[in-house]
């Protein structure tokens, strides 16, 4: 009987005694205002300066992108039924991959919002192999992750060419393979049913904006955190065997991908961050990090079945980093 009075409790009632985590941000900030002077003489170190800056400067930088992201998706999310795209891609299943690789390319979203898109578009009726190429071309060659890379390389239009190519063959690719030897019981039932729509757009828009942004930005600041502590505690030494030893510098960096999970709207400021690597190897990072990493992993496990994660995504693994490497070594030749 209690067990039944627990769960009637108003919402409200049974979290009066929880501290969230805004509470936490709050207690923190306030320690940091009152303890200012203390912290500056502790903190006072030559490497932690250096890596403030290199944090601060990533997390500016990206931010805007960032934002810009999560309300294109939060847009797409609310206001574009998936039936519009289902009414544009080809029943034959190559020309449906086609397809769909441009709509990612023209209907910008996160990683983490091109998921349950997928979803949707599958539940609906669309190819799962059309399905899956807009699930990888999304968050990879979107105007808004173009910018940010031109932004986060300065005179280098070589390397948003050779990441849109890589990118776009990679969703391409996987897209075709699914398409030949791809089965639908590796799906879980659920991710195959008719996804109900409807609903308050504008609370829909803003409840994705809101999650996207949540979750990417504690991305985004990992990322920076761990690009920081990179430069200062990594010798610039490593980095240059790395340029020497460039099969090595490409297989280190497509994994460091896969680890650090960032969002596609914010990984080249972090790429761009790690100034001894060749571009090759950075491209690489780009390419693979929006296909495959641990935080996609555990989306695709969970929405479309664990017998779809464990063969789609080490496949996706190996065709980006192959995509990457041929792209680079067409458009960047010997640019580092």
């Amino acid at each position: 009987m209690s067990d039944v009075l627990d769960r009637t409790e108003p919402a409200g009632k049974r979290r009066r005694g929880r501290i969230t985590s805004i509470e936490v941000l709050c207690a923190l900030l306030i320690v940091a205002v009152l303890g200012q002077g203390w912290l500056r003489d502790v903190l006072d170190v030559p490497a932690l300066r250096t890596g403030s800056t290199v944090f601060v400067a990533v997390c500016v930088q990206a931010l805007p992108f960032l934002v810009l992201g999560v309300l294109i998706s939060g847009a797409i999310a609310a206001f574009v039924p998936a039936k519009v795209l289902r009414r544009v891609i080809p029943r034959n299943q190559a020309g449906a991959v086609g397809v769909a690789g441009l709509a990612g390319v023209a209907l910008p979203g996160c990683e983490c919002a091109s998921v349950p898109v997928a979803r949707r578009l599958i539940g609906q009726g669309v190819a799962p192999a059309a399905a899956l190429t807009f699930l990888l071309a999304a968050p990879a060659v979107n105007p808004v992750v173009l910018v940010a890379t031109a932004v986060a390389f300065p005179g280098q239009p070589e390397m948003v060419l050779a990441r849109f190519l890589g990118s776009f063959a990679t969703a391409v690719v996987m897209g075709l393979l699914w398409a030949r030897w791809g089965k639908l019981d590796w799906i879980v039932q659920r991710a195959l049913e008719r996804m109900p729509e409807g609903g308050n757009r504008w609370r829909t828009f803003t409840e994705t904006a809101r999650a996207d942004l949540v979750e990417s930005a504690g991305f985004l600041v990992l990322g920076a955190l761990i690009a920081a502590t990179m430069n200062v505690l990594v010798p610039a030494a490593w980095f240059e065997v790395l340029s020497n030893q460039i099969v090595l510098g490409v297989v280190i960096m497509a994994v460091l991908a896969v680890v650090l999970a960032l969002c596609s709207e914010a990984d080249a400021f972090v790429a761009a961050s790690l100034t001894a690597l060749p571009l090759l190897p950075k491209l690489v990072f780009l390419v693979v990090g929006p296909a495959i990493d641990v935080k996609l992993f555990a989306l695709q496990a969970g929405t479309f079945g664990r017998s779809f994660a464990v063969r789609f995504a080490p496949v996706t693994f190996v065709v980006a980093t192959a995509c990457a490497v041929v792209a680079g070594v067409l458009v960047l030749g010997g640019a580092r």
